[in-house]
């Protein structure tokens, strides 16, 4: 007994029980043509439920991949439909247009909805194509195919093979609460990932510590680079600066116990320049007139804080002499770093501008050793 639709206007004919979908679908796109949106709407579900065994028969071929039958036949059903609102019979075949379209969705569905882990769509694609290769290779091999095997078969590059075959397990991967062993005693598989991070405990003292060290002075925070980050001895330090190694120790001493009381408070203290209680050596420039000469004398270490100091102080003596010479006497002075040199090339320019003799005297053999090699050892008396 024939079906109600197969006893519609412009239905198929039915022969031995297969259907002419080419010709079903040839009736009824010129049916569709002369009918009302409400006949176009009925001639478009007699042919979708005559397609579905069709569609049905293509779903089967991609069972067993990881999908249930069921999507994989919705997914088939839904590229059904749109090869019907896409037919035009004046391209060819039906059943060739439905063929690719229903095959094209399922592989798009297979391709972006199944796959647990991001893997690029040409991996993808080869991905599927290896997976049925593989299965028909080894029905007629009794065994599991090699993969230059597949790869000829494919007529792809072992390389590529390799490449899908390991990026299939993407495709459903691991839940990491998946139990590990059996019994009560069984543990999560994500508990068996990783170990603790003995570092962690450090990371707010590490942060604490980059946010104190901005608040040292550039010169403290380069020392404590070159030592604890450039493992750079103290004596390499002090050559590079230019002062003494005690110099060195004594900075150092100084940035690293305020940045121990700053760990250790919650308001970090207010760092003590040379004027604070770290300053063992104050410097000072006392500038007096005997007989003809003006003597400048400097006690103390003169570095980069101390330095502007005598700066005023031999600026002074320069404008209390007259037209009578300066003596700087520098006995009391252990220490002369780049910044006191430079305030002794000032000194000597504007001596030299105020047409006055200045002179150096009496200094002892380490800052003696640093001028000679600065251009000041003219200044130097004999």
């Amino acid at each position: 007994m024939q079906s109600q639709a197969a006893q519609r206007p412009g239905a198929p004919t039915v022969d031995d029980g297969l259907e002419d979908l080419d010709a079903a679908a040839l009736a009824y796109s010129e049916r569709s043509l002369q009918s009302d949106p409400a006949e176009r709407a009925a001639l478009r579900e007699d042919l979708t439920r005559l397609c579905l065994p069709f569609a049905g028969r293509l779903a089967r071929r991609y069972r067993g991949r990881g999908e249930t039958f069921e999507d994989i036949e919705q997914v088939a059903r839904l590229g059904l439909v749109k090869a019907i609102d896409r037919y035009d019979p004046e391209r060819g075949s039906f059943t060739a247009y439905a063929v690719i379209t229903i095959s094209g969705e399922i592989k798009r569905h297979f391709r972006d909805k199944t796959w647990g882990v991001h893997v690029p769509r040409r991996v993808q694609d080869l991905s599927l194509e290896v997976g049925h290769a593989t299965m028909v290779l080894t029905s007629i091999l009794s065994r599991t195919p090699t993969a230059a095997e597949i790869a000829e078969r494919l007529g792809a590059p072992v390389a590529a093979v390799l490449e899908a075959q390991e990026s299939s397990a993407g495709y459903s991967p691991s839940s990491l609460n998946a139990p590990v062993g059996g019994g009560d005693g069984a543990v999560e598989f994500g508990e068996l990932l990783g170990g603790l991070d003995s570092e962690l405990e450090l990371v707010d003292d590490k942060v604490t510590v980059g946010d104190l060290l901005l608040r040292l002075p550039p010169r403290e925070r380069r020392m404590l680079a070159m030592r604890f980050y450039g493992n750079r001895t103290q004596a390499e330090i002090a050559t590079e600066l230019g002062i003494s190694q005690m110099h060195v120790s004594r900075l150092l001493s100084r940035a690293l116990s305020w940045l121990r009381e700053a760990m250790l408070s919650d308001t970090p203290p207010r760092w003590e320049g040379p004027e604070g209680r770290f300053e063992r050596h104050p410097m000072v420039v006392e500038a007096v007139r005997e007989d003809d000469v003006v003597v400048a004398r400097v006690r103390g270490e003169v570095d980069r804080d101390t330095a502007e100091r005598m700066r005023i102080g031999l600026r002074h003596a320069i404008g209390l002499a007259g037209n009578d010479p300066v003596v700087v006497d520098l006995s009391g002075v252990p220490l002369l770093d780049a910044a006191g040199v430079a305030v002794l090339i000032d000194a000597a320019s504007a001596a030299a501008v105020a047409e006055i003799s200045l002179t150096l005297t009496r200094a002892q053999p380490y800052v003696a050793s640093i001028l000679s090699v600065t251009g000041l050892a003219r200044l130097l008396a004999k």
